[in-house]
């Protein structure tokens, strides 16, 4: 008999019932529920002193779990680890083996050793029949490296956490504040692209638009230049996280009065028309950064729930392994997906050789796939008539299903339209226009631009064009856009910040710890973010450095490539670290984070002021503790009105700590809406208060 061990009760109940529909009654699964052994919290609970050991022990609520694994493990004559393939699940594979007696930890090294049992390591991207049983037919051992480079890990931000957090408490006086080495970056780039933005110069501007009848053909149309001068001019800034093209505009409001009487008087022709025919290739298929991207920004998702179904779809054998960094895709779905488009589409569709992407990543790991479903032909529609998906659910498979088939799909075809029409005295304006000729994978991926796209232009050069319509806008010029959940993951994916397991975590801990407030979508950091950001970024400079931060997860990735040996990398960093944290434990300076309110406290009359705590934002009498008034912070949405009672809409935060919005008349109104865009079509129209007045 073998015990299969797993970590998590759904891929459980799913390999069960691949092993029975195989018929193969000799093995008996078992989940570990996750981590179990681990660094205790209570302290840092790693040896400074000896090579950084770490000190492990079973997790208290995990006893019993230990217990029966035990037991279980006596009962069967070989046991095979079968935790995911990257290095949490490889970390979670060694733990079970040393607990099983199949491991020498001799820290820094590390072995394993020969047993009264037989000891395998199965690896696969997908749990499906045909990938479990190619696993028991060629298990592997379990790869050390990859552990190394998980406690490599473990280590250092343990070290940054408890060496950081009591000197933020003691800066801040608050002994519930930490503080990361990637969670600190994170934080860092949204509080540094807020002091952009808000320090960027806003300058004016005026766009003027004009509608023209050609032949019957309607064009709108931008005013761009005059005689060869453009209107326009591209400016690059110097930003903490690269540089910021934008487009300013340089028409004044004056000018534009002007410019607007002579362009009103002209007479217009077609200077130019010119076609291009252009192609245009589908996305790579879905890395773990991208699938939260698009997830955040079409659904209005949390990283941490795309994360959470994503985990879902994967144990229940619906996707491949949703942590990758890889555009691979296996050749045996590239050949099924040809077949699958050419019946489904046509053969047209269908390409006559496999497409495959090139990852950018630098420590991509190449042997692993791409997020794909695990078979072709499981469609969106297949799974919706079943009804085994929530919505949710059902609306992240469908991107992954779209987004990976449209890979194997022709290029689309496109005719791209400019047309210039000049007047007289010299103003040019112009014209853009997309026909698709064929759609190829747009037919997946974008079926309504594809319907929006279907006429193309029939204009001729010197064609008298009449004015119709003249608009003057005026515009500011664009700052730098404030991070979103997606955009602040692309960011740290592009400067090889974190791991595709580390996005997700890090989000919502400086949601949690009130570093950062969402407006909308919008992220912007608090007054304590600012002050912990500041402060950690002056006296760790070179911790908190971009290009420091991603050189060590480089050397993490080497560590796990078996180029580079643990204890240097931790060595390498500790010295420099502890230096200027010595430096920091001898200044005594207080760091006072204080909004003030313009409203008196009821009690005393002295100026309110918000405070911060673990359980977030207050409202606190400025005189304390001679004054002891506090009362909850309620942060109003502007714009959004209740659409029971017209009362104003709040955040708040449920015991789970998940944000919704409700109204400020609770509980006397008991509205109630989770996520953005429910909020957004709620409270679209006006409320009842409202429209019988």
């Amino acid at each position: 008999m073998t015990l299969i061990i797993v970590e998590s009760p759904t891929k459980a109940r799913t390999f069960n019932r691949i092993l029975k529909i195989e018929n193969k009654t000799d093995y008996f699964v078992y989940a570990t529920l996750g981590h179990f052994r681990d660094l205790p919290s209570a302290s840092m609970s790693i040896d400074l002193k000896h090579d950084f050991k770490p000190e492990y022990e079973i997790m208290g609520a995990k006893q019993k779990m230990v217990t029966e694994l035990k037991r279980l493990a006596e009962e069967h004559d070989e046991i095979i680890l079968a935790t995911d393939a990257d290095r949490e699940g490889e970390s979670i594979s060694y733990h079970a083996a040393y607990i099983l007696g199949f491991i020498d930890e001799n820290w820094p090294d590390i072995k394993v050793i020969s047993g009264k049992k037989t000891l395998k390591r199965i690896v696969f991207h997908e749990i499906t029949a045909r990938a479990l049983n190619e696993a028991l037919e060629h298990n592997d051992e379990l790869r050390l490296d990859l552990v190394k480079a998980q406690q490599a890990r473990r280590v250092l931000d343990r070290i940054v956490g408890y060496e950081l957090s009591p000197l933020l408490w003691k800066k801040l006086s608050k002994n519930w504040l930490s503080a990361g080495r990637v969670q600190t970056v994170a934080l860092r780039l949204v509080v540094e692209r807020e002091k952009e933005v808000i320090g960027f110069n806003l300058e004016k501007f005026s766009v003027l638009g004009g509608t023209f009848l050609v032949d019957r053909t309607e064009l709108v149309a931008k005013l761009v230049s005059q005689n060869g001068t453009s209107f326009e001019e591209k400016k690059t800034l110097k930003l903490f996280s690269g540089d910021y093209t934008y487009t300013k505009g340089l028409i004044t409001k004056d000018k534009a009065a002007e410019i607007e009487k002579e362009v009103k008087e002209d007479t217009y022709v077609v200077k130019d028309v010119t076609e291009t025919e252009a192609v245009r290739y589908p996305p790579p298929p879905y890395t773990t950064s991208q699938l939260q991207q698009d997830a955040i920004n079409r659904f209005g998702l949390s990283s941490k729930m795309v994360m959470r179904i994503a985990q879902d779809l994967y144990e229940r054998g619906l996707i491949t392994y949703h942590r990758t960094d890889s555009f691979n895709l296996s050749a045996s779905y590239v050949f099924k997906a040809k077949d699958f488009i050419a019946e489904t589409y046509g053969k047209e569709y269908a390409l006559d050789k496999p497409r495959g992407y090139k990852t950018k990543s630098s420590s991509a790991q190449e042997a692993h796939e791409a997020i794909r479903p695990t078979k072709v032909e499981r469609t969106p529609q297949q799974l919706a008539k079943d009804k085994k998906l929530n919505k949710s659910q059902l609306n992240i498979y469908e991107l992954i299903f779209n987004r990976t088939l449209a890979t194997q799909m022709k290029e689309a075809k496109v005719i791209a339209y400019k047309v210039t029409v000049a007047g007289e005295k010299g103003y040019e304006f112009l014209s853009e226009a997309q026909k698709i000729v064929f759609d190829g994978f747009l037919r997946v991926l974008a079926p309504e631009f594809v319907k929006k796209r279907t006429e193309g232009l029939a204009i001729k050069v010197s064609t008298p064009a009449e004015l119709k319509n003249l608009t003057v806008e005026e515009k500011d010029s664009r700052p730098p856009y404030r991070y979103t959940e997606a955009s602040l993951i692309k960011a740290l994916e592009e400067h090889g910040i974190g791991r595709p397991s580390t996005y997700a975590p890090i989000m919502s801990l400086i949601l949690e710890k009130g570093y950062i407030d969402k407006e909308g979508r919008y992220l912007k950091p608090t007054s304590l973010g600012t002050a912990i950001s500041d402060y950690l970024s002056t006296a760790f400079s070179k911790l908190f450095n971009i290009d420091f931060t991603a050189k060590l997860e480089q050397e993490l990735d080497e560590i796990a490539e078996g180029k580079l040996k643990l204890l240097d990398v931790l060595n390498g960093f500790y010295k420099p670290f502890n230096e200027e944290l010595v430096a920091q434990a001898s200044d005594d300076t207080k760091i006072e984070v204080k909004d003030e309110v313009n409203e008196p406290c009821p009690t005393c009359g002295s100026p309110l002021q918000i405070r911060h705590s673990k359980f977030g934002k207050f409202y606190a009498c400025s005189a304390y503790p001679k004054c002891k008034f506090t009362r909850s912070f309620l942060k109003l949405v502007l714009g959004k009105k209740c659409p029971k009672d017209g009362g104003d809409v709040v955040v708040r935060y449920s015991k789970a700590k998940r944000k919704f919005y409700g109204c400020s008349n609770y509980p006397k109104c008991d509205y109630v809406e989770f996520g953005w865009a429910k909020l957004v079509a709620a409270t679209a129209a006006p409320a009842e208060s409202e429209t019988k007045k």
